[in-house]
Protein backbone atom coordinates (compact mmCIF):
# COMPACT_ATOMS: atom_id res chain seq x y z
CA UNK A 1 0.00 0.00 0.00
CA UNK A 2 1.17 3.56 -0.61
CA UNK A 3 2.66 5.16 2.46
CA UNK A 4 0.65 7.72 4.38
CA UNK A 5 3.63 9.49 5.91
CA UNK A 6 2.72 12.67 7.73
CA UNK A 7 6.04 14.27 6.82
CA UNK A 8 7.34 14.34 10.40
CA UNK A 9 11.09 13.97 10.40
CA UNK A 10 12.52 11.30 12.63
CA UNK A 11 15.15 12.31 15.16
CA UNK A 12 18.23 10.25 14.55
CA UNK A 13 21.93 10.40 15.36
CA UNK A 14 24.04 10.96 12.25
CA UNK A 15 27.66 9.91 12.62
CA UNK A 16 30.29 11.63 10.51
CA UNK A 17 32.04 9.40 8.02
CA UNK A 18 35.79 9.08 8.44
CA UNK A 19 37.02 10.53 5.16
CA UNK A 20 40.62 9.59 5.83
CA UNK A 21 39.75 5.91 5.85
CA UNK A 22 38.13 6.24 2.43
CA UNK A 23 40.64 8.44 0.66
CA UNK A 24 42.89 5.66 -0.63
CA UNK A 25 40.54 3.77 -2.95
CA UNK A 26 36.82 4.06 -3.69
CA UNK A 27 35.34 1.08 -5.48
CA UNK A 28 31.58 0.74 -5.23
CA UNK A 29 30.03 -2.72 -5.20
CA UNK A 30 26.55 -4.17 -4.78
CA UNK A 31 25.35 -3.90 -8.40
CA UNK A 32 26.33 -5.88 -11.48
CA UNK A 33 28.07 -4.20 -14.39
CA UNK A 34 30.72 -1.58 -14.92
CA UNK A 35 30.47 2.20 -14.82
CA UNK A 36 31.83 2.39 -11.28
CA UNK A 37 33.18 5.46 -9.52
CA UNK A 38 36.80 4.73 -8.74
CA UNK A 39 39.85 6.58 -7.47
CA UNK A 40 41.98 7.39 -10.50
CA UNK A 41 44.44 9.84 -12.02
CA UNK A 42 43.83 13.05 -13.94
CA UNK A 43 43.53 11.29 -17.31
CA UNK A 44 41.18 8.53 -16.22
CA UNK A 45 38.93 9.82 -13.49
CA UNK A 46 35.57 9.98 -15.25
CA UNK A 47 33.48 6.91 -15.99
CA UNK A 48 30.25 7.75 -17.75
CA UNK A 49 26.92 6.10 -17.08
CA UNK A 50 24.37 5.40 -19.79
CA UNK A 51 21.50 7.34 -18.25
CA UNK A 52 19.55 4.21 -17.31
CA UNK A 53 16.96 4.61 -14.57
CA UNK A 54 15.49 2.22 -12.01
CA UNK A 55 12.41 2.89 -9.88
CA UNK A 56 11.72 0.76 -6.81
CA UNK A 57 8.28 -0.21 -5.60
CA UNK A 58 7.46 0.70 -2.01
CA UNK A 59 8.15 -2.79 -0.63
CA UNK A 60 11.49 -2.99 -2.47
CA UNK A 61 12.99 0.24 -1.19
CA UNK A 62 16.18 0.14 0.88
CA UNK A 63 16.81 2.64 3.63
CA UNK A 64 19.43 5.24 2.76
CA UNK A 65 22.55 5.27 4.95
CA UNK A 66 23.04 7.80 7.72
CA UNK A 67 25.60 10.22 6.36
CA UNK A 68 26.52 13.83 6.99
CA UNK A 69 28.98 16.35 5.63
CA UNK A 70 29.87 19.98 5.01
CA UNK A 71 28.51 21.88 2.05
CA UNK A 72 30.48 24.14 -0.26
CA UNK A 73 28.91 26.98 1.76
CA UNK A 74 30.44 25.54 4.97
CA UNK A 75 27.17 24.32 6.46
CA UNK A 76 26.67 20.96 8.19
CA UNK A 77 24.05 18.85 6.42
CA UNK A 78 22.86 15.27 6.83
CA UNK A 79 20.49 13.19 4.75
CA UNK A 80 18.31 12.89 7.85
CA UNK A 81 17.64 16.64 7.61
CA UNK A 82 15.52 15.97 4.53
CA UNK A 83 13.28 13.25 5.92
CA UNK A 84 9.64 14.14 5.60
CA UNK A 85 10.15 15.26 2.01
CA UNK A 86 11.42 13.81 -1.24
CA UNK A 87 15.15 14.29 -1.80
CA UNK A 88 16.96 14.29 -5.13
CA UNK A 89 20.61 13.48 -4.39
CA UNK A 90 22.89 14.27 -7.34
CA UNK A 91 26.57 13.24 -7.54
CA UNK A 92 28.64 15.60 -9.69
CA UNK A 93 32.04 17.14 -10.37
CA UNK A 94 33.04 20.44 -11.96
CA UNK A 95 35.26 18.70 -14.54
CA UNK A 96 32.44 16.39 -15.67
CA UNK A 97 30.97 17.42 -19.04
CA UNK A 98 27.70 15.49 -18.65
CA UNK A 99 27.24 17.15 -15.27
CA UNK A 100 27.27 20.54 -16.95
CA UNK A 101 24.83 19.26 -19.57
CA UNK A 102 22.31 18.04 -17.01
CA UNK A 103 22.57 21.05 -14.67
CA UNK A 104 19.83 23.06 -16.43
CA UNK A 105 17.57 20.00 -16.12
CA UNK A 106 18.17 19.78 -12.37
CA UNK A 107 17.58 23.52 -11.96
CA UNK A 108 14.33 23.36 -13.93
CA UNK A 109 12.95 20.41 -12.01
CA UNK A 110 14.05 21.96 -8.71
CA UNK A 111 12.04 25.09 -9.51
CA UNK A 112 8.93 23.25 -10.68
CA UNK A 113 8.78 20.81 -7.75
CA UNK A 114 9.74 23.18 -4.93
CA UNK A 115 6.11 23.36 -3.74
CA UNK A 116 5.54 19.61 -4.15
CA UNK A 117 7.65 18.33 -1.28
CA UNK A 118 10.83 17.88 -3.36
CA UNK A 119 14.27 19.18 -2.42
CA UNK A 120 17.72 18.77 -3.96
CA UNK A 121 21.17 18.12 -2.52
CA UNK A 122 24.33 17.82 -4.58
CA UNK A 123 27.37 15.70 -3.70
CA UNK A 124 30.58 17.04 -5.23
CA UNK A 125 33.19 14.28 -5.35
CA UNK A 126 36.79 13.88 -6.55
CA UNK A 127 37.08 17.58 -7.23
CA UNK A 128 39.06 20.65 -6.30
CA UNK A 129 37.10 22.71 -3.78
CA UNK A 130 37.87 26.03 -5.47
CA UNK A 131 36.77 24.67 -8.84
CA UNK A 132 33.62 23.21 -7.29
CA UNK A 133 32.68 26.52 -5.68
CA UNK A 134 33.36 28.37 -8.92
CA UNK A 135 31.07 25.95 -10.77
CA UNK A 136 28.32 26.39 -8.21
CA UNK A 137 28.53 30.18 -8.49
CA UNK A 138 28.89 30.40 -12.28
CA UNK A 139 26.04 27.97 -12.86
CA UNK A 140 23.94 29.69 -10.19
CA UNK A 141 23.00 26.33 -8.67
CA UNK A 142 19.92 26.96 -6.49
CA UNK A 143 20.54 24.19 -3.92
CA UNK A 144 23.50 23.19 -1.70
CA UNK A 145 26.13 20.55 -2.37
CA UNK A 146 28.23 18.53 0.04
CA UNK A 147 31.95 18.77 -0.66
CA UNK A 148 33.09 15.13 -0.61
CA UNK A 149 36.47 14.95 -2.32
CA UNK A 150 37.26 11.32 -1.34
CA UNK A 151 33.79 10.07 -2.25
CA UNK A 152 32.67 9.09 1.24
CA UNK A 153 28.97 9.59 0.50
CA UNK A 154 28.82 7.23 -2.51
CA UNK A 155 30.90 4.75 -0.52
CA UNK A 156 28.27 4.81 2.24
CA UNK A 157 25.65 3.66 -0.28
CA UNK A 158 27.63 0.63 -1.47
CA UNK A 159 25.53 -1.88 0.46
CA UNK A 160 22.25 -0.30 -0.66
CA UNK A 161 21.79 1.30 -4.09
CA UNK A 162 25.10 2.94 -4.95
CA UNK A 163 25.55 5.75 -7.44
CA UNK A 164 27.77 4.12 -10.04
CA UNK A 165 29.00 6.98 -12.21
CA UNK A 166 29.56 10.72 -12.32
CA UNK A 167 26.92 12.05 -12.61
CA UNK A 168 24.43 9.83 -10.82
CA UNK A 169 21.11 10.67 -9.18
CA UNK A 170 19.28 9.00 -6.31
CA UNK A 171 15.71 9.81 -5.30
CA UNK A 172 15.00 9.26 -1.60
CA UNK A 173 11.43 9.11 -0.35
CA UNK A 174 10.09 10.96 2.73
CA UNK A 175 10.73 7.92 4.92
CA UNK A 176 14.43 7.89 4.06
CA UNK A 177 14.29 5.00 1.57
CA UNK A 178 15.85 4.92 -1.89
CA UNK A 179 13.01 5.09 -4.41
CA UNK A 180 14.92 5.51 -7.69
CA UNK A 181 18.36 5.76 -9.27
CA UNK A 182 19.73 7.16 -12.52
CA UNK A 183 23.21 6.08 -13.62
CA UNK A 184 24.61 8.86 -15.78
CA UNK A 185 23.06 12.21 -16.78
CA UNK A 186 19.31 12.44 -16.34
CA UNK A 187 16.79 14.21 -18.54
CA UNK A 188 13.78 16.35 -17.71
CA UNK A 189 11.30 13.69 -18.80
CA UNK A 190 13.13 10.91 -17.00
CA UNK A 191 13.47 12.73 -13.68
CA UNK A 192 9.91 14.05 -13.62
CA UNK A 193 8.57 10.55 -14.37
CA UNK A 194 10.47 9.27 -11.33
CA UNK A 195 9.22 12.08 -9.09
CA UNK A 196 5.56 12.24 -10.10
CA UNK A 197 4.48 8.91 -8.54
CA UNK A 198 6.24 9.80 -5.27
CA UNK A 199 4.58 13.20 -5.11
CA UNK A 200 1.20 11.52 -5.49
CA UNK A 201 2.06 8.60 -3.18
CA UNK A 202 2.88 10.91 -0.28
CA UNK A 203 0.09 13.38 -0.93
CA UNK A 204 2.23 16.41 -1.78
CA UNK A 205 -0.07 17.63 -4.54
CA UNK A 206 -0.82 17.15 -8.21
CA UNK A 207 2.40 17.25 -10.26
CA UNK A 208 0.40 17.92 -13.42
CA UNK A 209 -0.53 21.32 -12.02
CA UNK A 210 3.03 22.41 -11.33
CA UNK A 211 4.33 25.55 -13.07
CA UNK A 212 6.25 24.83 -16.25
CA UNK A 213 9.53 26.73 -16.45
CA UNK A 214 9.83 26.23 -20.21
CA UNK A 215 6.36 27.65 -20.82
CA UNK A 216 7.02 30.64 -18.58
CA UNK A 217 10.33 31.36 -20.31
CA UNK A 218 8.67 31.08 -23.74
CA UNK A 219 5.93 33.50 -22.70
CA UNK A 220 8.49 35.96 -21.33
CA UNK A 221 10.48 35.71 -24.55
CA UNK A 222 7.36 36.41 -26.65
CA UNK A 223 6.46 39.41 -24.51
CA UNK A 224 9.99 40.76 -24.74
CA UNK A 225 10.06 40.30 -28.51
CA UNK A 226 6.72 42.05 -28.95
CA UNK A 227 7.93 44.94 -26.81
CA UNK A 228 11.13 45.30 -28.83
CA UNK A 229 9.64 44.73 -32.32
CA UNK A 230 9.01 48.13 -33.99
CA UNK A 231 6.52 46.57 -36.40
CA UNK A 232 4.13 46.22 -33.50
CA UNK A 233 4.35 49.93 -32.66
CA UNK A 234 1.86 52.42 -34.21
CA UNK A 235 3.02 53.78 -37.58
CA UNK A 236 3.90 57.50 -37.89
CA UNK A 237 1.37 57.77 -40.70
CA UNK A 238 -1.38 56.38 -38.51
CA UNK A 239 -3.33 59.41 -37.31
CA UNK A 240 -4.87 59.14 -33.84
CA UNK A 241 -8.60 58.62 -33.79
CA UNK A 242 -10.49 61.93 -33.99
CA UNK A 243 -7.52 64.01 -35.29
CA UNK A 244 -7.72 65.00 -38.96
CA UNK A 245 -4.72 64.33 -41.14
CA UNK A 246 -3.18 66.94 -43.43
CA UNK A 247 -5.50 66.07 -46.32
CA UNK A 248 -8.53 66.37 -44.10
CA UNK A 249 -7.42 69.82 -42.92
CA UNK A 250 -7.15 71.05 -46.50
CA UNK A 251 -10.53 69.63 -47.32
CA UNK A 252 -11.96 71.36 -44.28
CA UNK A 253 -10.42 74.64 -45.48
CA UNK A 254 -11.87 74.30 -48.95
CA UNK A 255 -15.24 73.53 -47.52
CA UNK A 256 -15.08 76.70 -45.43
CA UNK A 257 -14.17 78.86 -48.48
CA UNK A 258 -17.08 77.50 -50.42
CA UNK A 259 -19.37 78.39 -47.57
Amino acid sequence: MPSTSTGTRRSRAVPRLAAAALAAVLALTGCAGGNEIQASDEDNRFISGDGSATAFETAERTEAPEVTGTTLDDEEVSLGDYEGGILVLNVWASWCGPCRTEQPVLDEVHTEYADLGVDFLGVNIKDDETAARSYQESQDVPYPSLYDQPGAVPQAFRDTVPPRSIPSTLVIDPEGRIAARVIGPTTYGQLTELLNPLVVEFGFGDPEERPRVAEQEAEEARASQEEADPSDAPSETDAPSGDPGPGDAEADGRSGDED
